[in-house]
């Protein structure tokens, strides 16, 4: 059976802060080289992507060596971390850039929704972009025409279809560009991060518009999302990027567990930020977060069998009204729950340190499952005042537990509940 895409040996070359290779004897000798039909001489030069370092060279590989084959009707979920290569291959996939190696092939045609307002123009209308968008995807008018009330009515953008774009808001853009491409019917469908701009609604209704193109139709979608809970339960397959290298290509639940633990070497890990890159805003700095079992050490492993605390240190940057706190426990991007403060904090003066410590109780969570906590600080008005995804991950450890043990379970959470049997 021939896949839908096969993509061999792709690789990405980029010179860092030039167009081009940067000056006209790179130019030249690249030029020369091709000529002669020899290989490029820069590609033997390059490093690996990773930005959190610094390099020696001004050559960075944002793919190396990719290669995936994927069969019509799957459902491809592309994750990893940002600068992992993820939109550079979707791209690479849609025809906006060339690999600098490799080959792609694929049957049918190739609707992308890469960022909002991909492929419009924005002095047209949503009527004429539709139907432009339509023709580039090779549809003839007449098949437009008989799929556009239900491009509208998916979108909600009825009233303003005969407005420009660009008085769109991106939310709108987006619910239209979504629209196009999964109702004109291409065989391959990629989309990148966007649907994240769409509100909560917009956002179930292209998950299941994905399902139906998939399963129904059989026609092959590429999801790239951080949401790993959009990914898990929209994909069947996954793969895993890592500084532009393919490190994993299997069913998703496992790629997402791959992505999930990250250093394995550690149980606990701490996002790290200095003094200029610290998360505040306008009203809140945050200074410290730990995670800790009660009575123990941050350093120390976390146990199941005992309440977890999480401290938070802040500093207020003006005078508050009122001041709340939340957080949510996530597994595999998923929620577990979300708790916080009952109640506000009132009149807090500027320049104020708090500490506010939170505990959950013991015998709640599962060992060896990987959990990652995102905070949120509010105000009177129950606002997002500061959000901070993921700002720790860790693996909570087994310990000895009341009763018969039965092993490891699965499941988010493995609770102790109290039986009694009456006979």
């Amino acid at each position: 059976m021939t896949p839908a895409i096969r993509i061999e040996n792709i690789s990405k070359q980029y010179r860092l802060g030039l167009v081009g290779t940067g000056t006209l004897s790179h130019d030249l000798r690249r030029w020369w080289h091709i000529v002669r039909g020899k290989e490029d001489p820069y590609l033997r030069i390059g490093e690996v992507n990773d930005r959190s370092t610094k390099g020696i060279s001004d050559y960075i590989w944002a793919l190396k060596d990719i290669n995936i084959e994927v069969q019509q009707g799957d459902v491809l979920g592309i994750i990893g971390r940002n600068g992992a290569g993820k939109s550079t291959l979707l791209k690479i996939l849609s025809k906006v850039t060339a690999p600098t190696t490799g080959s792609i092939t694929y049957k049918g045609r190739i609707a992308s929704l890469l960022e909002v307002g991909t492929g419009f123009h924005p002095e047209l209308t949503g009527r004429e972009n539709l139907y432009l968008n339509g023709a580039i995807l090779g549809m003839r008018k007449i098949e437009i025409e008989r799929k556009f009330a239900e491009i509208v009515d998916f979108s909600g953008c009825e009233r303003y279809i005969d407005t420009p774009v660009k008085r769109y808001s991106s939310g709108m853009t987006v619910r239209l560009g979504f629209a196009v491409a999964a109702f004109l019917e291409p065989e391959i469908l990629v989309v990148d991060e966007v649907l994240a701009v769409g509100d909560a609604e917009f956002q179930k209704k292209a998950i299941g518009k994905m399902h139906d193109v998939s399963k129904n139709d059989g026609r092959t979608v590429l999801f790239v999302s951080h949401n790993l809970a959009s990914v898990q339960s929209l994909c069947t397959k996954g793969i895993l990027l890592t500084n532009g290298k393919l490190t994993a290509n299997d069913h998703v639940s496992t790629i997402i567990d791959l992505y999930s633990r990250g250093n394995e070497s550690q149980k606990t890990s701490y996002i790290t930020w200095t003094d200029k890159n610290r998360p505040n805003n306008e009203f809140i700095k945050l200074l410290s977060i730990e995670l800790r079992n009660k009575g123990k050490k941050k350093q120390d492993p976390i146990l199941i069998n005992l309440p977890i605390e999480l401290e938070i240190n802040f500093e207020t940057k003006t005078f508050l009204e009122s001041l709340g706190f939340s957080y949510h426990l996530l597994n595999k991007g998923a929620t577990v729950f979300v708790t916080g403060t009952p109640t506000h904090l009132r009149k807090i003066p500027e320049g104020k340190i708090i500490k506010l410590i939170g505990e959950l109780p013991k015998d709640i969570l599962n060992s060896e499952e990987f959990y990652s906590i995102t905070i949120v600080f509010v105000l009177k008005n129950h606002q997002f005042e500061l959000e901070i995804p993921e700002v720790l991950k860790f693996v909570p450890e087994e310990s000895e537990r009341e009763g018969e043990y039965l092993g490891k379970m699965i499941g988010m959470t493995r609770p102790i509940v109290k039986w009694e049997w009456l006979c």
